[in-house]
């Protein structure tokens, strides 16, 4: 997927499983608020690729949102992750 005129090629779409693959600490995991949780080796699927910002093109950082269990989402970038 091209993300708009910006011209970044993030690789994947919607409904996409993905494996991340590169160290990834988050602080917001259901299960470990407040704690640092490494990502490396969990799967999910993305549920959307950032491209546009109310009708303006963008270039975010981490355009790729990915879904885990239950409603842990995280916003991670192309080279973090391998799809499946």
């Amino acid at each position: 997927m091209t993300a708009g005129n910006v011209g970044v090629n993030v690789g994947v779409s919607v409904g996409d499983r993905v494996c991340v693959t590169a160290e990834v600490k988050v602080f917001h995991h259901p299960a470990h608020r407040g704690q640092s949780f490494n990502l490396v080796g969990m799967e999910g699927e993305v549920v959307d690729v950032i491209v546009d910002w109310h009708g303006r093109t963008i270039s975010p950082n981490y355009p790729v949102v990915v879904a885990f269990d239950g409603k842990f989402r995280v916003h991670l970038s192309p080279d973090e992750f391998a799809v499946q």
